[in-house]
């Protein structure tokens, strides 16, 4: 079945219900709406699209923050028959208007953080573009605004049929590694997210689901998909800060927590130092608290499990290409294999495979690919670049991984982040995660730096906890415990920049120090 008849279900089901809140902190607001008005917000939504022409599989492009509008605004374009297209909140002008003009979108959903973004592209966006649709208060002229189509349109479903097979989404790949390709998924891929996520992390209707990491990309998205088929609440969290996050988990009866690296790291920095007190919270509901979207270091779990001890931990592995984080996972009762990224998720199979393709041993390094209920159709119009990672029903992931005799994989990296160092492969996660165990040390990014005699050698960008201090001997000393091939080489003091989803953000830190072979300290 579509992913919308979940929705339309839930809403006779729970119709008076909480479906959503959302907590913007900052200012102290709270909102919320039931099953009922989220399904009837979506089809009043669906019905205005389908009046200004938007037809199947046509684009319509949201880009928007963190909202209690955000999900049914994606459910409304689904209920069309057209395609969302989420669009990353970071995306520069240029950004944006080169995404809407791959995907070919005719309408544009935005909110008023991207009023001088969007003002920037009028011009050019009104060559393709037949509507923008405003999301907020003080709606710009020329601009159609979205509280007007609440009020105007009828909550009764559009009522157009849509087959599984038939697509529902564009995601952009996070680019991180190049330009961002556009992915189809469909309607079956979109549900397979919901089963999985809710066979790997047991939701209930009695759950809820605080969602934090932003709803344009699949790791958030698809997370909660799991609560959605079941029609348990979510919270939406608009703000990142340790102590709103405890005081959101608290005040909500949060029982689920999808979190990324530095904000973990963050909210048990703030415990070491006082400034949250667990005796303030009330925790005792919270009971899993799962982490993805970038490799994770096995002494953070091990740190977060002396803190929290009878938390279920869980970390997923996938990407967009997969419909999200479900084809790889360690799975709640393997806490005792942290450090892997886990064994395939339900209905998944996976592979380590060689540059030609064939399995290679245990033990030995090879790249992740995944079959499954959740490989996207393709790139939309890149026939080529389809063909490069998808294979026989394979997917081809681009990550270097390893897997034990127990059948656990363990990521090694990204198979373009891999540093040759006078023809010997070095893994720079392996690295990060030794380096991850010092207590004075908030988060490592490694790089391979041009050397003319070695080609690449292995420098370690560090970022140092608040009021810690070490200099570049003490760090290289420590890293004398490793193997003396994978040692960095250099240090460079500075901040690891991530992307909205968690990843380090490699290009950039290669950009900024790679132009020179001298490590500067700052």
């Amino acid at each position: 079945m579509p992913i919308t008849e979940i929705l339309e279900r839930n809403a006779k089901l729970y119709a008076d219900e909480t479906s959503l809140v959302e907590r913007e902190p900052a200012i102290g607001r709270r909102r919320e709406i039931t099953w009922k008005e989220f399904d009837s917000q979506s089809d009043k939504l669906a019905n205005a699209l389908i009046e200004y022409g938007i037809k199947r599989n046509e684009k319509v492009a949201i880009l928007l923050m963190n909202c209690l509008e955000w999900l049914p605004i994606y459910f409304g374009v689904l209920k069309t028959g057209g395609m969302a297209v989420p669009l990353n909140f970071r995306f520069t002008a240029e950004e944006i208007l080169k995404c809407m003009e791959t995907a070919e979108a005719k309408i544009l959903i935005y909110g008023p953080e991207f009023v001088e973004r969007i003002d920037e592209i009028k011009d050019s966006l009104s060559r393709f573009v037949e509507k923008l649709i405003f999301v907020g208060e003080d709606c710009p002229g020329s601009t159609i605004s979205y509280s007007d189509i609440l009020e105007e349109y009828p909550a009764g479903a559009p009522g157009i049929p849509i087959d599984d097979s038939e697509e529902a989404a564009l995601y952009f790949t996070s680019g991180t590694t190049g330009i961002p390709k556009p992915i189809i998924l469909t309607h079956s891929n979109l549900l397979w997210a919901c089963i999985a996520e809710n066979k790997h992390h047991l939701q209930t209707h009695e759950d809820n689901f605080l969602c934090i990491p932003p709803l344009y990309h699949t790791g958030a998205k698809m997370h909660w998909f799991g609560s959605f088929l079941v029609g348990s609440r979510a919270v939406i969290l608009k703000g990142v800060k340790p102590r709103w996050i405890m005081e959101a988990i608290s005040e909500e009866r949060a029982t689920i927590v999808w979190l990324l690296v530095p904000w973990a790291q963050d909210i048990l920095d703030a415990i070491d130092k006082g400034e949250i007190r667990l005796e303030d919270y009330k925790l005792e509901q919270w009971r899993l608290m799962h982490i993805g979207a970038q490799p994770v270091p096995p002494s953070l779990v091990q740190r977060w499990k002396k803190v929290f001890p009878n938390h279920d931990y869980d970390t997923n592995y996938g990407l967009s290409e997969s419909t999200g984080p479900s084809c790889v996972h360690l799975g709640i009762e393997n806490i005792h294999k942290v450090g892997a990224i886990g064994i395939p998720g339900y209905g998944w199979e996976a592979m380590i495979v060689d540059d030609k393709g064939n399995p290679v041993p245990n033990g030995a390094v090879g790249e992740i690919i995944v079959k499954g209920p959740g490989v996207m159709k393709g790139y939309y119009k890149n026939e080529e670049a389809t063909a490069k990672v998808l294979k026989n029903g394979w997917l081809y992931t681009g990550d270097m991984a390893r897997k034990d005799e127990d059948g656990f994989i363990y990521l090694v990296d990204r198979k373009k982040d891999v540093v040759i160092c006078g023809g010997e492969n070095i893994y720079p996660v392996e690295i990060e995660n030794f380096l991850m165990t010092h207590d004075d040390i908030k988060d490592v990014a490694v790089i391979g730096m041009p050397d003319d005699r070695l080609g690449e050698i292995p420098v370690a960008i560090v970022e140092m906890k608040e009021g810690r201090g070490m200099d570049e001997d003490t760090i290289l000393s420590f890293c004398q415990a490793l193997p003396r091939y994978k040692r960095p080489r250099k240090v460079i003091f500075d901040k690891v920049p991530r992307n909205p989803t968690g990843k380090i953000e490699k290009p950039k830190l290669r950009e900024k120090w790679c132009k020179t072979s001298k490590a500067v300290f700052v």
